[in-house]
């Protein structure tokens, strides 16, 4: 009986296994597409080039020490100066974030509320000053940025040639500016240029809708309009714009000549809650756009549906499955007085597949992103080897997401870097 028990037992945890590891492949399984087609040659055709005027949107709460780095890589631009504004809002701040972005020039708005805390809100109230000063229909498009990003100084000019091409929405390759920190701030900035150069420049050349991360994106004033303004306020509020977009027929464009660079946590505990945010923020996202999403999939011209429903949860949610079977049945080995060495054995074969899948990811993106990788050789090959164990916290993380009140927190920047590296995308 014994014996039978314990085989019983080891079979079970091996078809969970595999049957996690199927639904991996289902899920996720259509995303080598995006691989395959950067690489397929395409005939481009381009509208003729206009000159569209903008406005530069900034939320900062308590940003004195990073601002200004960026609103001078906004003043460096190779684009007309005339045809850029730019807009802060010095949201809850008790430092000299007005102040500084006054001494650079920007147009400034000072916002005081305990209530309505966060990068939307803030947002909200940046739009509705501009348009209740009637300066709204100034503007072709509106860029947003985070306080801490600086920008290449070819960046509005590569946006503003996409944005050309007729898209509402456009959004960029997202750099980091200090990459080599350390493991933590390592693997934020490599995933970043995953979702780039593997996620989004496949999804601009089949056509599908590509989506935004967190910062460095474009709006038309025409979307702005029909959405009356911003209305996206969820703890993830970029994830939530990309699914009303795709929920509406909108297609997001992608500009991978357009760089930009950002600063990234380097402590776990920032990081930690950080991320714990954004997977909670993934959880309201799919509960308000879930359904229409789904209702939409498989109809003409919306596999971006399918697409927007894939990114991200499924694989926190297989992932905590896996983990939670295989930890029970380990638990009832042992409370059962069976051989749960087998069992255990078994558990961490999930482990160390998804490390090895990550280690590949991490691998085939530092050689193909080798050059905007900026640091040491040696260093780039061994912060390769550290990238699964980044990805691997995210299991926790999404466990304590499912149960815990999660807010919004400002996260404090310092990075003494205020100016980008040379760029180095072939033409």
């Amino acid at each position: 009986m014994y014996r039978e028990e314990t085989i019983m037992l080891v079979t079970i945890t091996r078809v969970i296994n595999w049957s996690i590891l199927f639904a991996f492949i289902a899920c996720f399984s259509y995303q080598i597409v995006y691989l395959i087609a950067p690489y397929i040659k395409k005939e481009k055709t381009h509208k003729p080039l206009q000159m569209h005027r903008y406005a530069v949107l900034i939320a900062a709460r308590n940003e004195e020490n990073v601002l200004g780095g960026l609103l001078d890589s906004i003043r460096a631009q190779n684009y007309p100066s005339e045809l850029v504004d730019i807009y802060v809002v010095a949201d809850n701040c008790t430092d000299t974030t007005a102040e500084i972005a006054y001494a650079h020039g920007a147009y400034v708005y000072e916002r005081f509320n305990r209530v309505q805390i966060g990068k939307g809100y803030a947002l909200k109230y940046l739009l509705d000053q501009i348009s209740l000063s009637d300066n709204l229909e100034d503007y072709d498009g509106f860029f947003i940025f985070d306080a801490d990003n600086l920008l290449d100084e070819n960046y509005i000019k590569e946006m503003n040639m996409t944005f050309n091409d007729g898209y509402d929405a456009v959004t960029s390759y997202r750099n980091s500016k200090n990459f080599g920190d350390n493991w933590i701030s390592h693997g934020y900035g490599l995933w970043f240029l995953h979702e780039a150069q593997f996620l989004n420049r496949g999804r601009m050349r089949i056509g599908n809708s590509c989506m935004v991360s967190g910062t460095g994106y474009m709006i038309s004033r025409e979307l702005i309009e029909k959405n009356d303004g911003w209305n996206f306020f969820l703890l993830t509020e970029d994830i939530e714009f990309t699914a009303d977009c795709i929920a509406n027929g909108v297609t997001i464009g992608y500009c991978e000549r357009a760089e930009f660079y950002d600063e990234q946590p380097t402590r776990l505990s920032v990081s930690w809650h950080q991320r714990m945010r954004w997977v909670k923020g993934y959880f309201q996202v799919y509960k308000k756009y879930g359904r229409q999403l789904l209702s939409k999939v498989g109809k003409k011209g919306c596999f971006s549906c399918f697409d927007m429903l894939m990114s991200n949860l499924p694989a926190f949610i297989l992932t905590m499955i896996a983990t939670f079977a295989g930890l029970t049945l380990t638990i009832l080995a042992l409370l059962t007085a069976q051989d749960f060495t087998s069992a255990l054995l078994c558990v961490g074969k999930f482990t160390v597949n998804t490390s090895a899948a990550m280690l590949v990811l991490g691998i085939y993106t530092t050689l193909t992103e080798w050059k905007h990788i900026h640091m040491a050789w040696y260093r780039k090959i061994g912060y390769m080897f550290t990238f699964p164990i980044y990805m691997l916290t995210y299991i926790p993380i999404a466990f304590m997401a499912m149960f815990k009140k999660v807010e919004w927190k400002p996260i404090a920047h310092g990075s003494r870097v205020t100016k980008t590296p040379i760029r180095t995308i072939a033409s």
